[in-house]
């Protein structure tokens, strides 16, 4: 490459004079990031204001990212963020594409997301847990690391737990090299607001709290043809009603978990079709006999017939609780 020549990295932040114009819709196109927020649109069903929460953030980095073209003294933005709601509402997928907007707009070198929990960062040893930790980071560096149910990270009544170890090494990190990684913490808004009660040093590090709500009904319902689009399955009109039926009684059941338990139902009902299709296995099948969840697919659900999680073993499903994270 000659003297003359620039990387297009370089294009992107050579400095502006001040009497220079700056076109901000065209910046943002070039950017590419709205392809990351359409995506999101498709993946996730309502969440309208968490969606609108990571458009603000994007919009924050891209002015930001102007600032610095025109030379304005401006210290990198601290990105770290904490995500709160209950299982299955979106939060590891906000997460990967909140990586990409990081990566698309200059702010981390590679964009990848690494999830993990206590277990891959704390030891059970003296001496275990600096070295699994840096391990995480290390990989992490350049992209988003995602800490799921980060509050067992501190366990105050276990004077022996080595959690307060990790908690330190990565206040550290996200302090001194929050340019080159991001972290967001996610949990239970409870579990997190007592975590960060007990960890004030934590707490000061993280700049965005976003609250994912649970999916209504309807939402529900939604996430269910998505989930269906994608595996090539259809319901039938008998079908499609057992599934409105199911689900507001299946939310208010143990251990509900918005669209993972939603895709837990689907996943039964498929278990099923394919039984009931085994068992007439005598007969040629259609596609359409291969694509399409019947009603008795659903309604043999123990929700349906006497309140409770599919799970006894007479019924021949798998127990809902080893599909679902605890």
């Amino acid at each position: 490459m000659s003297d003359t020549e620039t990387t297009e990295d370089e294009q992107e932040f050579e400095k502006l004079p001040d009497d220079a114009a700056v076109d901000l819709q065209a910046e943002f196109e070039k950017s590419q990031v709205q392809e990351v927020l359409d995506k999101l649109d498709k993946e996730l069903v309502g969440l309208v204001p968490v969606k609108t929460r990571i458009k603000e953030i994007a919009a924050l980095l891209l002015v930001d990212r102007l600032r610095r073209r025109f030379s304005l003294t401006s210290e990198t933005p601290t990105l770290h963020m904490n995500f709160t709601g209950n299982p299955g509402t979106g939060k590891t997928t906000v997460a990967l594409r909140m990586a990409e907007i990081l990566h698309r707009l200059g702010y981390v070198r590679e964009g990848h997301l690494v999830s993990v929990t206590r277990d891959d960062l704390v030891g059970q040893y003296i001496g275990h847990t600096a070295p699994k930790t840096k391990a995480v980071i290390k990989k992490a560096m350049g992209g988003v690391l995602f800490i799921d149910e980060a509050y067992y990270l501190y366990k105050p009544e276990n004077e022996r737990d080595y959690g307060g170890e990790s908690i330190e090494i990565l206040l550290q990190v996200m302090e001194n090299h929050r340019d080159d990684l991001v972290v967001i913490l996610a949990g239970y808004k409870d579990k997190m607001d007592r975590f960060f009660e007990s960890n004030p040093g934590m707490r000061s590090r993280i700049a965005h709290h976003l609250d994912f709500p649970d999916y209504s009904a309807d939402e529900l319902e939604q996430i269910a043809d998505l989930m269906l689009k994608e595996q090539s399955y259809q319901l039938s009109d008998c079908a499609r009603q057992a599934l409105s039926e199911y689900i507001p009684i299946r939310m208010e059941l143990s251990h509900f978990a918005n669209a993972r338990s939603i895709r837990n139902a689907l996943d039964r009902a498929r278990l099923r079709q394919a039984n009931r299709l085994f068992a007439s296995r005598d007969k040629a099948l259609k596609k359409e006999d291969l694509i399409t969840l019947r009603e008795e697919d659903f309604r043999a659900s123990r929700v349906f017939l006497d309140g409770k999680l599919d799970g006894d073993p007479a019924d021949g499903i798998m127990n809902e609780m080893s599909f679902e994270e605890k």
